[in-house]
């Protein structure tokens, strides 16, 4: 067959519209809700970002206006603003991690896991520099209620952080609860910083930074729960099909 032939064959092939039929139309057209509108955008990242932050510094403030600011209080000046930045720098950090899981297709610059590690790292060296009372008084007992306090704390401010993202689709919920415990274990660092007055060294180094990895397995917890509903969910309907 030349190519002529070929070319006439396709060309005669393009002209024929397939039929549909007018009761499938009608059905598809009768099916659109007219009330159905288009989804509202969500703002940008980094409003987002500065709305996750505002939330787990009020949530702090707040707390810590209500039991007292005995830790700031009795800190120095050069600690309050060594301790408060890099508690501030993770904080956007995290925000800003939840935001991009939330919102697919964002750019994302450190992993939650690399994230939470640099987290970590970055608070028991602050920590270790700044208290340099070794003592162990009542280690345990007092640990445990700040890490305790802490943990509570972290739940307003996930929630919160949760309504504001609420329109945001999580493609990997493992790693967009990881984001979000670890960003709101941070508020809960941050009210203990502001409230508590014990500044034996071993007592922050561990109780306080403990506060991040528990939230934010917590986080990754509730996340791998959600993903296993959402699959379930996806099982039994291609089952009823």
């Amino acid at each position: 067959m030349r190519d002529e032939e070929v070319d006439k064959v396709l060309q005669n092939a393009s002209r024929i519209a397939p039929q549909v039929d007018a009761g499938l139309l009608k059905r598809i057209a009768d099916s659109i809700n007219p009330s159905l509108r288009p989804v509202r955008p969500l703002p940008p990242t980094w409003v987002l970002t500065g709305g996750m932050t505002l939330i787990c510094a009020a949530v702090a403030v707040v707390a810590a206006a209500c039991t007292g600011f005995f830790g700031i209080g009795k800190l120095g000046l050069w600690e309050r603003v060594l301790i408060f930045a890099t508690l501030g720098i993770l904080v956007w950090l995290a925000g800003r991690e939840f935001v991009s899981q939330l919102i697919p297709g964002s750019r994302q610059y450190l992993s939650p896991g690399a994230l939470l590690a640099i987290g970590c790292a970055a608070l028991l060296g602050v920590f270790a520099l700044v208290f340099r009372d070794y003592r162990t008084d009542h280690f345990i007992s007092a640990g445990v209620a700040c890490l305790l306090t802490g943990l509570l704390l972290a739940i307003p401010a996930a929630f919160l952080s949760w309504l504001l993202l609420r329109r945001g689709f999580a493609v990997n919920p493992l790693a967009a609860g990881l984001a979000g415990g670890l960003l709101a274990g941070l508020s809960g660092v941050v009210m203990l910083e502001l409230h508590c007055a014990n500044f034996q060294a071993l007592h922050v180094v561990v109780w306080h930074t403990a506060v991040l990895p528990l939230s934010a397995a917590a986080g990754a917890l509730v996340g791998l729960a959600l993903r296993r509903n959402s699959s379930d969910d996806k099982i039994r309907r291609e089952g009823q099909s």
